[in-house]
């Protein structure tokens, strides 16, 4: 009977700790094309806000209105700055989150090469000693006398 792997707990942690690391890139993955998307809308936002300025500006507008376009147009280029070092940050985390995961899944891919071993050594062993049970057998049917009947 082949012994069992003694690492066997430690690759099932790995495997778990690697699971759970693929997990959390699949949520920073998820926010980081969140705050990408909402970098394109507040963009696409401020151009058109933008251009409804340009258009009133065209027609004529009052001082306090210029002012007022004008101040909207600086918080959302704050907005839009404020969410470009988010979706930076986020995706700072992300390519720390791969990093793990990679490293968990070579740790992971280590156990599985000793796992692997293992399970060889114990084939190996078994295909010896039942090489050896039949040269016994074999050993004793020569030995065995001959009955002449």
């Amino acid at each position: 009977m082949a012994k069992p792997f003694p690492l066997q707990t430690l690759l099932e942690l790995s495997q778990m700790r690697m699971d759970d690391a693929a997990r959390r890139l699949g949520e920073l993955l998820a926010g980081e094309q969140e705050a990408s998307a909402r970098v394109v809308l507040l963009q696409q936002y401020r151009d058109e806000y933008h251009q409804r300025f340009l258009d009133a500006a065209k027609n004529g507008i009052g001082r306090d209105a210029w002012s007022n376009y004008q101040s909207f147009l600086g918080r959302l280029d704050d907005a839009i700055a404020q969410a470009q070092v988010l979706a930076t940050q986020s995706k700072q985390h992300t390519a720390a989150g791969q990093r793990e995961w990679i490293d968990k899944r070579g740790r992971v891919q280590a156990f599985d090469s000793l796992s692997e071993r293992h399970r060889r050594q114990m084939e190996n062993a078994e295909n010896r000693q039942d090489q050896k049970l039949q040269d016994e057998r074999a050993a004793r049917y020569r030995q065995a006398p001959e009955d002449d009947d």
